[in-house]
């Protein structure tokens, strides 16, 4: 048995609808990607961990209110720190050119923004609170921080206290 393949207006009507249907169905896969955003490492010994942000909201300043609401939402990426141990923190470029501050828990700790790529801290006392507590958790935030708005984004990193 023996097909033909027809070239008439039929044939043509449905190569029109193929080719328009796989337009539309590459825009639609093109505008469900989202542009990553960008990414915060935080460093300690050989160890490190990366996480894009919890919060971002490219060039435009974020509330106090969207920052803490942030700042609390929980996450997955978390790294173990002994007592002494250096706790390096680097941001992608982007993060550094608007500049950021450090958050642990609720409270800002470093007030004047930093423009750099990388930052560096003791984790002396890391795990101390105001009330002569401890903690075996802390909640370490990178936040976009121009030195008059919070801008860009939030990224949340959990300290976990290395277990004696």
């Amino acid at each position: 048995m023996t097909h033909t393949i027809s070239r008439g207006k039929g044939s043509r009507t449905i190569r029109t609808a193929v080719a328009i249907g796989a337009a539309t169905l590459g825009l639609v896969a093109l505008s469900a990607c989202e542009k990553p955003t960008p990414r915060a490492t935080v460093t300690v010994g050989s160890d490190s961990v990366s996480t894009e942000a919890t919060c971002f909201e490219e060039d435009k300043a974020l509330t106090q209110d969207k920052v803490l609401s942030c700042v609390q939402k929980k996450t997955d990426t978390a790294i173990t720190v002994g007592e002494g141990d250096m706790l390096r923190i680097g941001v992608d470029p982007e993060i550094a050119e608007t500049g950021w501050v450090v958050f642990l828990g609720e409270r800002p700790v470093v007030s004047e923004p930093i423009g750099k790529t990388y930052r560096s801290f003791s984790s002396d006392g890391l795990f101390s609170q105001a009330n002569g507590t401890s903690s075996d958790k802390v909640q370490l935030s990178i936040v976009g921080y121009d030195g008059s708005k919070y801008r860009g984004g939030v990224w949340r990193i959990d300290l976990d206290r290395e277990k004696d």
